[in-house]
C-alpha cells in the first residue's frame, strides 16, 4: 500500500510520526513515499511565524530536501531526511554525503528557487485535509490525516496496531479530530 507523509524536516514531533511510519512499515504492507510540507511555506502569509522563525532558517533544510527530491527521488528524499535528524538536523552537506548524494545539493538551502516546489508540495498534502493543520499529513488510498502527533514511537506490533487503529478511524465517515493529553517533549529515538 502506498501511502504519502508530507513532512517538514526541522519538526521533531513529525520526525516521531515518521520514525512510527517507518517501523509499522516493517509489520504491515506499507510503501512510504516521503513527501514536503514545509511549514516556512505554510505560514508565510502570517504576519507572526508561529514556529518563532523570523530569520528564515527553517527555509534552508526544506529547500535541499526539495533539491533532493526533483532531482533523486522520493527514496533519496526518506534517505536524506534520515540522515539529517542522525547528523543533527543542520548539518546539510554531511547528510547528504551520508545519504548517498552530492554534497553540492547543499547551496540549493540559500536560494529561492525551489520554493515554489515547496509550495505546491505544501499545498497538495493539506488540500487533503484542510488548511487546519500542519505537518505530518499521511494519506493512503482514499484516506488522509493530520498526525498523528506523538511524543514517543511505538515499535513492532504496536506500531503495526495504531497504523491499523488510524486507518480505522480517519476512514470513518464524518470524523475529523481525535486528541489525548497535553503534549510532552518529543523522545527522537
Amino acid at each position: 500500500m502506498i501511502t504519502d507523509f508530507w513532512f517538514d524536516p526541522t519538526c521533531p514531533y513529525t520526525w516521531v510520526t515518521s520514525r512510527w511510519l517507518v517501523e509499522a512499515a516493517r509489520v504491515r504492507p506499507i510503501e512510504i513515499r516521503w513527501r514536503l510540507l514545509s511549514l516556512s511555506a505554510l505560514n508565510e502569509h502570517l504576519e507572526v511565524n508561529p514556529e518563532g522563525d523570523t530569520e528564515g532558517y527553517l527555509w534552508y533544510p526544506a529547500r535541499v530536501c526539495a533539491a533532493v527530491e526533483l532531482r533523486y527521488g522520493t527514496a533519496a528524499l526518506g534517505r536524506f531526511y534520515e540522515t539529517l535528524h542522525d547528523l543533527g538536523g543542520w548539518d546539510l552537506a554531511p547528510a547528504l554525503a551520508a545519504a548517498g548524494l552530492p554534497e553540492e545539493l547543499a547551496e540549493a538551502a540559500s536560494t529561492t528557487s525551489y520554493d515554489d516546489h515547496l509550495r505546491a508540495s505544501t499545498a497538495d498534502g493539506v488540500s487533503r485535509v484542510g488548511n487546519h493543520v500542519g505537518t505530518p499529513i499521511i494519506a493512503t488510498g482514499d484516506v488522509a490525516f493530520f498526525g498523528p502527533v506523538m511524543s514517543r514511537i511505538p515499535r513492532g506490533e504496536a506500531a503495526g496496531r495504531l497504523w491499523d487503529a488510524t486507518l480505522l478511524v480517519a476512514a470513518t465517515p464524518g470524523f475529523h479530530e481525535l486528541k489525548g493529553g497535553p503534549h510532552a517533549e518529543p523522545c527522537l529515538d
